[in-house]
C-alpha cells in the first residue's frame, strides 16, 4: 500500500486551533513553554502536547536555554508545499477569535523581556566600556567597520552605546547619526564625542529609528541585535532608513551558552547562527548577505563574535526565494 501523502499528515497537525495559535507565536519569537503558558492562558501540559505534535511533524524546533527550552517555528526547513498550507492558514488564523488577546499578552512578556536589558543599560554606561574590553577586547569593532568607510557616506550608528563605533567612524565620513534607546548611554557619548563636529546623537527605538526618510548610505549595528525582542523589525526598520543600494553592517555573537548574560545583562538573545541572520536580513529586504566569524582579540572572554555585511536592494531588484515567501 503506498504511503500517504505528507499534505494528510500536515493538515492533521495543523487542525487544531490551539497549535495554529501557537504556530503564529512562534513563527515570530522564539519562545519556552512558561511564555506559550501565558499567552495562550492554557496549561504547561497542554502546551507541551501541542508542541510535540508540532515536532514531529517536523513544524517546531527547540534550542536549550538554562533549565528551559525555547521553541520556534522551522519555516526554512519545511516543504515548499508546507509552507504554502502555512501560509494560507496564517491569513485565516490572523482573523481568528483570540488572535489579538494572544498578541497583546506576547506583547506584555516581550516587554518584561526589554526592561531587563533596558535596566541594565541605565545603570552600567559608566561602567560599559570596561566591560565590553573585558567580554571582547580593546577595539574590536575596527575588525569589521573598515571596510564601510567613503568620505561622503552619511552613516548611522544604531544603538550607538558610549559612542565608541561613531567616535571612529566620524574621521571618515560626511557624517554620523548615532541612535540610542538609553539616556545615560547617550550622556556617555556626548561626553565622548563633544570634540567631533560631523556626529549627531539622537534617541529613539532601534524598530522606531528616529530619522524619517532613507538618508543613510551605511549603518552599523555592533553588539546590540541580542538585546532586542525582535531583530527582524530592527533590520526591516533598518533597511528604511537606508538609500537603495545602502550597506548594513550586523556585529553580534555567534550561539554560545552563556546563560549569566540574561540575568546579568538582560541579553535576550544567547547568540545567533548564521543561517538565522541571513535570514532575517534577507526577509527585510537585503541583499549580498556575506557573514564571517571574527578573530577573537587576545585576552578576551566573551563568545566569538561575526560580523554580517549585506545591501539594500536597489529600485527594480529582484527579491530573494525568502522575501517572495514572506511577501
Amino acid at each position: 500500500m503506498a504511503a500517504a501523502p505528507a499534505m494528510l499528515s500536515w493538515m492533521s497537525s495543523l487542525a487544531d486551533a490551539t497549535r495554529a495559535r501557537t504556530l503564529r507565536l512562534i513563527e515570530r519569537h522564539e519562545l519556552t513553554v512558561a511564555d506559550l503558558c501565558a499567552v495562550l492562558q492554557l496549561p504547561q501540559s497542554t502546551v507541551s502536547r501541542h508542541l510535540k505534535v508540532l515536532a514531529d511533524d517536523g513544524w517546531v524546533a527547540a534550542r536549550p536555554e538554562g533549565t528551559s527550552r525555547l521553541y520556534r517555528m522551522t519555516l526554512e526547513r519545511l516543504d515548499p508545499a508546507a509552507r504554502r498550507l502555512w501560509g494560507l492558514l496564517r491569513e485565516q488564523t490572523a482573523g481568528m477569535r483570540g488572535a489579538a488577546q494572544d498578541d497583546q499578552r506576547l506583547a506584555t512578556i516581550l516587554a518584561e523581556r526589554q526592561s531587563r536589558s533596558q535596566a541594565f543599560f541605565s545603570s552600567a554606561a559608566g561602567e560599559w566600556d570596561r566591560l565590553r574590553r573585558e567580554m571582547f577586547g580593546e577595539r574590536v569593532d575596527l575588525h569589521a567597520v573598515a571596510g564601510l568607510l567613503d568620505e561622503d557616506w552619511v552613516v548611522g550608528d544604531l544603538g550607538c552605546g558610549t559612542g565608541q563605533v561613531a567616535a571612529a567612524l566620524a574621521p571618515c565620513v560626511r557624517q554620523v547619526i548615532a541612535v540610542d534607546r538609553s539616556r545615560a548611554m547617550l550622556r556617555a557619548a556626548r561626553q565622548r564625542l563633544a570634540a567631533v563636529r560631523n556626529v549627531e546623537l539622537r534617541q529613539g527605538e532601534l524598530d522606531a529609528l528616529p530619522i524619517e526618510r532613507p538618508t543613510l548610505d551605511a549603518a552599523t549595528i555592533c553588539l546590540v541585535l541580542h538585546h532586542t525582542a525582535d531583530p527582524l523589525a530592527v533590520l526591516r526598520e533598518t533597511a528604511r532608513v537606508l538609500r537603495p543600494g545602502g550597506r548594513v553592517l550586523v556585529i553580534d555573537m555567534l550561539e554560545h551558552d552563556r546563560h549569566e548574560y540574561q540575568q546579568r545583562m538582560g541579553h535576550v538573545w544567547l547568540g545567533f547562527a548564521h543561517a538565522q541572520i541571513t535570514g532575517w536580513l534577507e526577509d527585510a529586504g537585503f541583499a549580498r548577505v556575506r557573514l564571517r566569524p571574527l578573530p577573537p582579540a587576545p585576552q578576551s572572554s566573551g563568545p566569538a563574535l561575526f560580523a554580517a555585511a549585506a545591501r539594500r536592494h536597489e529600485a527594480g531588484e529582484q527579491p530573494t526565494d525568502s522575501q517572495r515567501r514572506t511577501s
